[in-house]
């Protein structure tokens, strides 16, 4: 039965897309709306395949199958205990002929999978640089917030390796960050093509950037409208209500 899945301690949480779950354990890092946003953002086409690093839960690849018509998702994490829960999640969902999860470092994924293979490449990566920002109690937390286990050259270096000729890279990450982004981007010849600011509130500064690069690139940037999050109080605009419940 499909609720001896969810082990003791975890929950399910409703994604809004095609009737699936998601396994989440409140103790551990559980995804957020930056999540459900890049879903959004990254398009991928039929027949393509997709990987996503940094992967924990499996959130994005999980959203993608319910919006695209791809041949195939792999997910990359280092946690084993989030590899875990996705695969149960998509265990739940009826995805595992479409979506697969790769317990290893990012770092070491050209010893799994051949370079140049993917069409698509999605990475909601950790935000914090290290050695800035106080670091969450539990290790788990920690992994997902801070650079510990891997840094943006890494997150670059590893994307440039799995995309083919002209691949897509779509990541979500702070907006503050955004030099670092441009200047490792490049190093690993990920040119920026689309980038787009979402901001909290429509007078406030961007919090979060989404950006496409593509692998071997011409320089052109294209600078989207800015995306708003909440119209008043807490109430989503209804961009964003429409990509939160599809």
């Amino acid at each position: 039965m499909k609720e001896e899945l969810v082990k003791k301690g975890e929950r399910l949480d409703d994604l809004h897309r095609n009737g699936y779950m998601l396994i989440q354990d409140p103790k551990k890092f559980c995804f957020g709306l930056d999540a459900v946003l890049l879903s959004g953002f990254a398009k991928a086409g039929p027949k393509e395949l997709v990987m996503d690093i940094c992967s924990g839960n499996g959130v994005v690849p999980i959203l993608m199958e319910g919006k695209t018509e791809c041949e195939q998702f792999v997910g990359v994490e280092i946690q084993p205990d989030n590899v875990d829960m996705a695969k149960r999640s998509i265990q739940y969902n009826n995805q595992q002929d479409k979506i697969f999860m790769e317990c290893c470092d990012l770092k070491n994924i050209d010893k799994i999978y051949n370079k140049h293979l993917f069409d698509v490449v999605t990475c909601n990566p950790p935000y914090i640089k290290a050695g800035s920002g106080a670091v969450n109690d539990t290790d788990g937390k920690a992994v997902a917030r801070h650079e510990i286990k891997c840094d943006l050259n890494d997150v670059f270096a590893a994307a440039a390796k799995m995309l083919k000729y002209g691949g897509r890279l779509y990541m979500v990450h702070r907006a503050n960050r955004l030099c670092d982004i441009f200047e490792y981007s490049r190093r690993h010849h990920l040119e920026p093509k689309v980038m787009r600011f979402v901001h909290a509130y429509i007078d406030k500064p961007p919090s979060m950037v989404l950006i496409e690069f593509a692998k071997d690139g011409k320089p052109h940037l294209e600078v989207l409208q800015p995306m708003i999050i909440y119209a008043a109080g807490n109430v989503y605009t209804k961009e964003v209500n429409d990509i939160f419940y599809n």
